[in-house]
Protein backbone atom coordinates (compact mmCIF):
# COMPACT_ATOMS: atom_id res chain seq x y z
CA UNK A 1 0.00 0.00 0.00
CA UNK A 2 2.55 2.68 1.23
CA UNK A 3 3.75 2.18 -3.20
CA UNK A 4 0.35 2.60 -4.10
CA UNK A 5 0.73 5.86 -1.91
CA UNK A 6 3.98 7.03 -2.76
CA UNK A 7 3.04 6.87 -6.63
CA UNK A 8 -0.33 9.17 -6.24
CA UNK A 9 2.36 11.54 -4.36
CA UNK A 10 4.67 11.69 -7.17
CA UNK A 11 1.14 12.03 -9.58
CA UNK A 12 0.68 14.74 -7.34
CA UNK A 13 4.12 16.60 -7.84
CA UNK A 14 4.03 15.85 -11.66
CA UNK A 15 1.35 18.10 -12.36
CA UNK A 16 -0.71 14.97 -13.63
CA UNK A 17 -3.68 15.17 -11.09
CA UNK A 18 -4.51 17.90 -8.56
CA UNK A 19 -4.63 17.99 -4.92
CA UNK A 20 -8.18 16.77 -4.90
CA UNK A 21 -7.67 14.31 -6.53
CA UNK A 22 -4.82 13.04 -4.76
CA UNK A 23 -7.23 13.31 -1.64
CA UNK A 24 -9.70 11.48 -2.88
CA UNK A 25 -6.98 8.31 -4.05
CA UNK A 26 -5.49 8.16 -0.83
CA UNK A 27 -8.51 8.01 1.07
CA UNK A 28 -9.82 5.42 -1.40
CA UNK A 29 -6.73 3.61 -0.05
CA UNK A 30 -6.92 4.09 3.16
CA UNK A 31 -10.38 3.90 3.91
CA UNK A 32 -12.29 6.11 6.69
CA UNK A 33 -9.98 8.88 8.68
CA UNK A 34 -10.29 8.77 12.25
CA UNK A 35 -9.99 12.89 12.30
CA UNK A 36 -11.57 14.65 9.21
CA UNK A 37 -10.19 18.48 9.06
CA UNK A 38 -12.60 20.83 8.47
CA UNK A 39 -13.57 21.45 4.96
CA UNK A 40 -11.96 24.63 3.19
CA UNK A 41 -8.73 24.99 5.59
CA UNK A 42 -5.69 25.23 4.67
CA UNK A 43 -1.96 24.30 5.37
CA UNK A 44 0.76 26.81 4.66
CA UNK A 45 4.31 26.76 5.29
CA UNK A 46 6.83 29.32 4.50
CA UNK A 47 11.17 29.10 4.53
CA UNK A 48 12.65 32.23 4.07
CA UNK A 49 16.22 32.44 3.83
CA UNK A 50 18.01 34.42 7.28
CA UNK A 51 20.80 36.12 5.57
CA UNK A 52 18.78 37.30 2.35
CA UNK A 53 15.28 37.66 3.49
CA UNK A 54 14.17 35.99 0.17
CA UNK A 55 11.23 33.16 0.60
CA UNK A 56 12.58 30.02 -0.55
CA UNK A 57 9.30 28.12 -0.35
CA UNK A 58 6.01 28.53 -0.22
CA UNK A 59 3.30 25.77 -0.40
CA UNK A 60 -0.02 25.92 0.57
CA UNK A 61 -2.02 22.70 0.54
CA UNK A 62 -5.22 21.82 1.73
CA UNK A 63 -5.54 20.27 5.24
CA UNK A 64 -6.93 16.95 4.25
CA UNK A 65 -3.69 15.99 2.06
CA UNK A 66 -1.86 17.27 5.24
CA UNK A 67 -3.49 14.48 7.30
CA UNK A 68 -2.26 12.03 5.16
CA UNK A 69 1.03 13.45 5.11
CA UNK A 70 1.02 13.32 9.12
CA UNK A 71 2.15 9.70 9.27
CA UNK A 72 5.09 10.21 7.05
CA UNK A 73 6.02 13.65 8.11
CA UNK A 74 6.74 12.12 11.63
CA UNK A 75 9.04 10.09 10.33
CA UNK A 76 11.57 13.51 9.37
CA UNK A 77 10.05 15.88 11.51
CA UNK A 78 10.26 15.40 15.30
CA UNK A 79 8.21 18.24 16.09
CA UNK A 80 5.17 16.89 13.37
CA UNK A 81 3.41 14.86 16.78
CA UNK A 82 3.57 18.32 18.25
CA UNK A 83 2.37 20.70 15.61
CA UNK A 84 -0.16 17.73 14.13
CA UNK A 85 -2.15 18.29 17.54
CA UNK A 86 -2.23 21.86 17.38
CA UNK A 87 -4.26 21.69 13.95
CA UNK A 88 -6.38 18.86 15.64
CA UNK A 89 -7.38 20.70 18.31
CA UNK A 90 -8.95 23.58 15.62
CA UNK A 91 -5.67 26.16 15.74
CA UNK A 92 -5.60 28.60 13.10
CA UNK A 93 -3.49 31.14 11.80
CA UNK A 94 0.57 31.09 12.41
CA UNK A 95 1.37 27.97 14.67
CA UNK A 96 5.08 27.23 13.93
CA UNK A 97 7.51 29.83 13.90
CA UNK A 98 11.16 28.28 13.84
CA UNK A 99 14.59 29.68 13.00
CA UNK A 100 17.69 27.66 12.60
CA UNK A 101 20.28 30.22 12.72
CA UNK A 102 22.75 26.62 11.18
CA UNK A 103 20.56 26.47 8.47
CA UNK A 104 20.11 29.57 8.14
CA UNK A 105 16.56 29.60 7.57
CA UNK A 106 13.05 30.66 9.42
CA UNK A 107 10.14 28.15 9.15
CA UNK A 108 6.70 29.22 9.83
CA UNK A 109 3.81 27.31 9.21
CA UNK A 110 -0.03 28.82 8.98
CA UNK A 111 -3.80 26.58 9.04
CA UNK A 112 -5.88 29.26 7.15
Amino acid sequence: MEEAKMKILKMLEEGKITAEEAIRLLEALEGPRRWEPPSGQWFRVTVTDLHTGKQKVNITLPLGLVNFGFSIGSRFFPRWEEIWEKVKAGARGKIVDLEDEEEGEKVEIYIE
